[in-house]
């Protein structure tokens, strides 16, 4: 097969922990083309998706003594070539947000390729449909006790009536701008006023999980179906676990609670054409959906020893 990837700039990738570089790794080693490109490099041309692709060759990472290690030159471009996306026989959108104008306009550039012939993974529609913070709500019974608004006194009351919360920008990534809000902070005008531009972006506020102490589970689905998961810990020094603020990961299993909440999720999933996703799990409650670049199997792979990227791509050879 010849598999296209659509990434951020190759040489700010980080080879021992971008799932997008585990994913091409997979596919050259189970003998499949990879090409790559970026979201401003894509095209509209005779009501076909074009892009400006390049193959590329990789140097897998080695797992020594625990960790990943990686070549210094762990890529070698190759072939570049102006070509229809048809031309592939799937394209994986792995840009990381903001998801901003510049990503939407590139979801629908995508819309322009006919997916009986390539399967874009995830599906260009489904992204925009699914918020990774709005996207959970939708599934009540899942979720902890949540709002979604801009307005200064609906955010007031929730907070008052639960004491300690969390408030979530419903744009960022890795963790940007999550803010722990308790009833009587002084600062309360103040952090909402900047979280919701003055009352003109609403936000998310959720009931605080004291479990989020012992971690904030990620779990990546594939069609669906969960295939590997990991636990993130805080620093110590913040109470968000993500990595990208200092979290460390650790060793974890899937509970039947987080089974049952996958279960909830796969009609959806696939309804919307979301195939490689990634959920949040704090203390048994789903808190996010990821579906633009979900990130985790580099380090599930480290503790478990699967191959979930070589699961991906075969699950793309048996549904082409």
């Amino acid at each position: 097969m010849k598999l296209a990837f659509i990434i951020d700039p190759i040489h700010r990738l980080d080879p021992c922990h971008d799932t997008s570089v585990a994913l091409m790794e997979a596919a050259q080693i189970l003998g499949h083309e990879v090409w790559i490109t970026q979201a401003n490099l894509l095209s509209v041309i005779d009501s076909k998706a074009w892009a400006v692709l390049q193959q590329v060759e990789l140097v897998p990472v080695e797992l020594v003594a625990g960790l990943w290690l990686a070549a210094d030159s762990w890529f070698k471009p190759g072939t570049t070539a102006f070509t229809s996306l048809e031309t592939m026989d799937a394209v994986f959108m792995r840009t990381d947000p903001p998801v901003n104008d510049a990503y939407l306009y590139a979801t629908y550039i995508l819309d322009y390729i006919d997916q009986n012939k390539t399967l874009v993974i995830n599906n260009p529609a489904g992204i925009r449909a699914a918020n990774e913070k709005m996207y959970a709500l939708q599934f009540r019974e899942c979720i902890p006790e949540t709002i979604v608004s801009a307005n200064k006194q609906a955010i007031r009351q929730f907070v008052e009536a639960k004491g300690n919360t969390i408030l979530k920008p419903l744009g960022n990534k890795a963790g940007e701008g999550i803010l722990f809000l308790q009833s009587g902070d002084r600062n309360f005008n103040s952090i909402v006023e900047l979280s919701t531009l003055q009352g003109q972006v609403p936000v998310m506020v959720q009931n605080y999980l004291p479990a989020a102490k012992d971690g904030d589970k990620r779990i990546i689905l594939l069609n669906g179906e969960p295939i590997g998961a990991l636990n993130r810990l805080s620093s110590g020094s913040d109470f968000r676990n993500n990595m990208a603020t200092g979290g460390t990961v650790a060793q974890t299993t899937i509970t039947p609670r987080e089974e049952e909440i996958c279960k909830h999720l796969t009609a959806k999933l696939c309804q919307d054409g979301l195939i490689f996703v990634g959920i949040d799990v704090i203390g048994g409650y789903l808190t996010e959906v990821n579906v633009t670049s979900p990130t985790g199997i580099r380090e599930i792979d480290r503790l478990d020893g699967t191959h979930l990227a070589h699961q991906v791509i075969q699950w793309l050879e048996a549904n082409r």
